[in-house]
């Protein structure tokens, strides 16, 4: 096989992980207030508060647990951990399907934080094998089948959903399992082993993760910027169930669809307007772009009087998705490609953080100003408001770093991708994926 087929084969690899994983997060997401309402007996309100505490305890495990495996796989290679949480989350998922009561959709969500590193282990897999200077473009596929997995998770989801609330969790542990198998057999290792490093413990933890990482200052000033942004956006998909629900009686067919849709455009932002955009202007000034579009999405969202407002909005929304690649292509420029692990296990934990107090703030602000009308503080929307501020937060201090860091401009400090080993039995061996058509280009060459 040739190494281009080789090369092509790995990328597609890495990218359908990443779509399996994301369709079963998403597949979930439109039955989960009517699971809750039919275990607790209770109201929208009072499903979003569970809701919450259910996202805070997947989390705080993120949150924990995410700079462990981060630092295990710079030390181990990527591949056996993105494949152990593989089988958490199968194992998750089947918990919540057969759950008789809440305290079971707990410890699914317990095991799942603890297993919920496949999608920064699949980034730090990509930093491996891409070179620097196309980071930005090789993150935005990621997102996209991100995206991409947010487009067919929902709407598949929704549509299972009107079989019944548990349906959908078969589903995405049956996903969950074959995405396993899908990396058992076909998916190589990435990092080569005189490229890792000792597993230090002091550094295997969230805090000991962002210290090891301080040599590289601006590398904390984004994670600020990753921290905010992902304080709104991991709010979004937990609330907006609840909300839409409330505000315009979605079904969870509904829910799906709408879900879709957005998932159509934020993939597109990603996958096709991210790389250009950054070559054209760079990427600092493409991520200011995405996080001015999220704050009129979010500030749109929460005034809509009716479902067209809302869809327009959710529309301008979609071009946020420009901003975490391009975000993301210039934190991977700062630190060594022997550290991507850990920079990916801090840049999880940043976001488990968020997601620790995101969702937990917008469903419990929900809860309180959708109580009833009557009550004289009713505004479901409000839980958006509080998105749009974090945005406004993230542009702030995303452009004082980049005013001060000179990031447009400052040099990388990663090295040139590498060539996985020998694959294991019944794999095959790629080469590094640097054969892009634009390689001709003096612009391209290797730093």
């Amino acid at each position: 096989m040739q190494a281009s087929t080789r090369s092509r084969l790995t990328l597609a690899c890495i990218l359908v992980t990443v779509l399996l994983d994301m369709i079963g997060v998403g597949i979930i997401v439109p039955v989960l207030p009517e699971l809750l309402e039919d275990l607790t007996g209770g109201s929208v309100a009072d499903a979003a508060v569970i809701g919450g505490y259910l996202v805070f305890v997947y989390a705080f495990m993120q949150f924990v647990f995410s700079p462990v495996l981060g630092n295990l796989s710079d030390r181990f290679g990527r591949r056996p951990v993105l494949l152990l949480s593989l089988v958490g989350l199968t194992f998750d998922y089947l918990m919540m399907s057969i759950a008789p009561v809440v305290w079971y959709l707990f410890i699914g969500r317990f095991i799942a934080g603890i297993a919920g590193a496949a999608l920064a282990t699949a980034t730090a897999y990509m930093a491996d094998i891409t070179p620097p200077h196309k980071r930005t473009h090789r993150f935005g596929l990621i997102g996209a089948a991100f995206g991409l997995g947010f487009i067919i998770g929902p709407v598949l989801g929704g549509e299972l959903g009107e079989f019944g609330p548990r349906v959908p969790f078969y589903a995405a542990a049956a996903l969950a399992f074959a995405n396993f198998l899908f990396g058992l057999l076909v998916l190589p290792e990435s990092l080569p082993r005189d490229s890792r490093r000792k597993f230090d413990i002091r550094r295997a933890n969230p805090f000991g993760a962002v210290l090891a990482l301080r040599k590289y200052p601006a590398v904390l000033w984004l994670l600020v910027v990753l921290f905010f942004l992902q304080l709104a956006t991991q709010a979004l998909p937990t609330i907006f169930s609840y909300f839409t629900v409330e505000v315009f009686n979605f079904t969870s067919s509904s829910i799906g669809r709408t879900l879709g849709a957005f998932g159509i455009g934020f993939a597109f932002s990603q996958a096709v307007l991210a790389g250009p955009l950054s070559k054209g202007i760079g990427e600092p000034a493409v991520g200011i772009i995405g996080l001015l579009f999220a704050t009129t999405a979010f500030a749109g969202i929460a005034f809509s009087a009716d479902v067209y407002q809302l869809y327009l909005f959710i529309a301008v929304g979609t071009v946020s998705g420009v901003a975490p690649p391009a975000i993301n292509g210039v934190l991977s420029r700062q630190v060594p490609d022997n550290s991507q692990g850990e920079l990916q296990g801090a840049v999880n934990a940043a976001s488990s953080l968020a997601t620790i107090i995101g969702p937990l703030a917008a469903t419990q602000i929900f809860s309180y100003y959708s109580s009833g009308p009557e009550t004289g503080h009713y505004f479901p929307g409000a839980p958006f408001i509080a998105c749009a501020f974090a945005v406004v937060m993230s542009l702030i201090v995303f452009g004082v770093a980049a005013w001060r860091f000179e990031l447009s401009h400052r040099p990388s400090l990663a090295d040139h991708p590498h060539v996985p080993e020998t694959p294991q039995p019944g794999q095959v061996r790629v080469a590094p994926i640097d054969e892009d058509d634009d390689d001709s280009n003096p612009d391209s060459t290797r730093h």
